[in-house]
């Protein structure tokens, strides 16, 4: 099997035994455009990354199990991330980013503290509820050796809204003056234990049990 395109090279499948390296070269070699991604795909592959972490965790996550639980060729797999490493830090990016925007819906400024910081936590239950297998792929990937300084970067500038609303509420006396990883760890926490007893189905997911389960988080962290 010749490894250099010649003269009788066809097809990439005749000159490359691997079928990525077949498309990818042929394509230079003839300056031919590569196949536009699909959105169907993407999403198939994202949606298979965060349900196999949730499953069994990132460690064991390998590219052959993502392509087959995507429904897709695992050469075609590296057409779209070239590796795991990059597979993973750029999901967890587009999931911080959807996950922050979701965050901040409705919250308004200069509407009432407490109106703004319910409005947060109600966003974030709603989203721990209706997403739960990339918000366990983001905490996991956050905690991982994989996550990397522009990772952290990017998760930092995302939760600026987030972290300003609570040193708000520090800079008027209406939280305790600790300090502000403190009080965020408290309303996130509020938030995972409460979604936990939801989806357990110790307790219904309606508006009576959120309107507690907040009320226990603000009276934590007010002054």
């Amino acid at each position: 099997m010749p490894l250099l395109l010649g003269p009788c090279c066809t097809s990439p499948k005749l000159c490359f035994p691997h079928p990525l390296a077949a498309e990818l070269i042929f394509a230079y070699y003839f300056q031919l455009p590569m196949k536009p991604k699909d959105d169907e795909k993407q999403r198939a592959i994202a949606e298979a990354t965060f349900n196999l972490v949730a499953q069994t965790g990132l460690s064991g996550l390998t590219m052959a199990d993502i392509a087959r639980t995507a429904g897709i060729a695992t050469s075609t797999l590296y057409v779209y991330y070239p590796s795991k490493d990059e597979l993973i830090s750029q999901l967890y990016e587009e999931a911080k980013t959807a996950t922050m925007q979701r965050l901040m819906e409705g919250v308004v400024p200069g509407t009432p503290l407490r109106g703004r910081v319910r409005r947060l936590w109600g966003n974030l239950l709603r989203h721990r509820l209706e997403r739960y297998a990339e918000v366990i792929f983001q905490e996991q990937y956050y905690n991982s050796p994989w996550f990397t300084q522009g990772n952290r970067e990017l998760s930092a500038r995302l939760a600026a809204g987030f972290l300003a609303l609570i040193e708000e509420g520090q800079q008027q006396e209406i939280f305790k003056p600790v300090p502000l990883p403190l009080l965020t760890a408290s309303v996130v926490g509020s938030v995972r234990e409460t979604a936990s007893l939801i989806r357990a189905g110790t307790l219904p997911d309606d508006e009576a049990v959120h309107q507690a389960a907040f009320t226990l988080c603000w009276d934590a962290i007010k002054a």
